[in-house]
């Protein structure tokens, strides 16, 4: 599709098109990511189908990663979750639309923004999971954003090169 994504921290290269499990393999919390199936979009005229081609089209930054698990007879296989934005009014989230895709979705992925060393993830920690609350420009932004929103079991990370890098050089 287009020319292999590279992130100016990091000598490697990922590919441009990615699946399910690259990104869930390769692809660290934080990143932009831009979804979609390969279709073309249909004309405005056509708002059902353009309706319809969106919802499998579009961006998300990913918040979370989670193992394979088995429930009851059912297993699943390891997924990961795109958040494609939080709407509101004043100040009050209302509605977050988030999209959790499997490692076997059919859906392809390219990376359009990388989180930048020196970034500082606020994490969540929950049952063994870690689900990215925000990402903050550094540590001082990230603690004035932890006192107003009040989460249990909150982690700082703070974004490395050297794991931009390792990540890179994995899909590479």
């Amino acid at each position: 599709m287009s020319n292999p994504i590279t992130s100016p921290t990091a000598a490697g290269t990922v590919p441009a098109v990615l699946d399910g499990q690259a990104v869930y393999d390769t692809v660290p919390l934080g990143a932009v990511l831009r979804y979609f199936d390969g279709t073309p979009q249909p004309p405005a005229r056509f708002t059902r189908k353009l309706h319809v081609w969106r919802s499998r089209n579009g961006t998300g930054r990913l918040v979370e990663k989670s193992l394979p698990s088995t429930i009851g007879n059912s297993t699943y296989p390891a997924g990961f979750t795109l958040d494609q934005g939080s709407y509101g009014s004043n100040g009050v989230t209302v509605l977050t639309v988030r999209t959790i895709y499997q490692v076997t979705t059919a859906q392809r992925f390219e990376v359009i923004e990388w989180p930048q060393p020196g970034m500082v993830r606020v994490l969540h920690r929950r049952n063994g999971r870690d689900e990215l609350k925000y990402l903050a420009p550094d540590m001082a932004a990230a603690e004035a954003w932890m006192q107003r929103n009040r989460y249990s079991n909150l982690v700082t990370k703070i974004v490395g090169a050297a794991e931009l890098s390792a990540n890179l050089g994995r899909a590479a």
